[in-house]
């Protein structure tokens, strides 16, 4: 799912935005609340450590995932891409961190 699929669309005002988009946006999930929330958690961490080191972000997410929910998990971090995947059920979310830069996250 792109993001203009899932409906969403830069705005014109980026100062504005990025404001406001401190917080995470999450975009798609299919797990449980308590299982975002953590996940969310792990995301935004690593992410606000290593702002401009995607695949060091993306490594330390996923070795945290792995740990709190089991292996197997993947990761992407970076900014204007689209992603089709397939998922175990409930294990899979999609968010946006800093304003824009896109994490996907997904058992398989």
């Amino acid at each position: 799912m792109t993001a203009a699929e899932a409906g969403f669309e830069m705005p014109k005002d980026m100062d504005a935005y990025f404001k406001i988009a401190k917080d995470p946006l999450v975009r798609y999930s299919n797990m449980t609340q308590e299982m975002r929330e953590e996940a969310v958690d792990i995301i935004v961490g690593h992410t606000e450590k290593h702002p401009k080191d995607y695949e060091k972000a993306a490594s330390l997410i996923k070795e945290n995932l792995d740990k709190k929910f089991g292996t197997s998990w993947h990761v992407v971090v970076g900014q204007s891409y689209s992603y089709e995947v397939t998922c175990e059920a409930k294990q899979c979310i999609y968010l946006l961190v800093m304003g824009s830069l896109g994490v996907l996250s997904w058992k398989h």
